[in-house]
């Protein structure tokens, strides 16, 4: 019957469903770490090294290398990168010209930004400020002006977070424990 590959009866038809859970495995070989108290597998036989020529020992040191000489990046860059740097490729380094410049823009953006911060949110002290100084046309005019900007900017509510710190910082001050006298 096994001439016939058709023949339904044929154990060794190629048409036959595969067992969807096989079983039938072989040994598997005897682990190179055991659970203690097993056999250990044997040594596996490891190649004898090549004789060495008695002229020239081998040695790690070659006087005439020279640590420079090696590349910096061992892996080649990617197709996409070196695209991307032929298409666009990186400006020169700047001098220190450009550097002080940025620099210069940096320092005058945070001082004007520090500066209109201050002017919104804490304008009182000008006030105060303009209050302990002897009165002399100076003076006098900051302290109208900080009057008038001040009565602006409590409208907007920018001075409450200030009266807020201000309230909670003379509640802690005013705090006593039982028992002790009131302020």
């Amino acid at each position: 019957m096994a001439d016939h590959p058709d023949d339904p009866n044929n154990p060794h038809d190629p048409r036959d469903p595969v067992d969807p859970f096989p079983t039938d495995f072989p040994q598997p070989p005897p682990s190179r770490f055991p659970p203690v108290g097993q056999e250990v597998m044997p040594p596996v036989e490891t190649p004898a090294p090549p004789p060495v020529d008695p002229v020239d020992p081998p040695s790690d040191w070659n006087a005439g290398a020279d640590a420079h000489d090696l590349p910096l990046e061992t892996k080649r860059p990617s197709r996409l990168k070196m695209l991307g740097q032929m298409a666009f490729p990186p400006p020169p380094p700047a001098d220190e010209e450009t550097l002080a410049a940025r620099d210069r823009r940096w320092t005058s953006r945070v001082i004007v930004i520090v500066t209109a911060l201050m002017l919104v949110f804490n304008g009182a002290s000008i006030q105060n400020w303009a209050r302990q100084q002897a009165p002399n046309w100076f003076t006098v005019t900051v302290q109208q002006v900080a009057d008038v900007w001040m009565a602006q900017v409590s409208q907007l509510g920018a001075d409450q977070p200030r009266q807020a710190i201000r309230d909670a910082y003379q509640d802690a001050h005013d705090a006593r424990f039982p028992g002790q006298d009131p302020v």
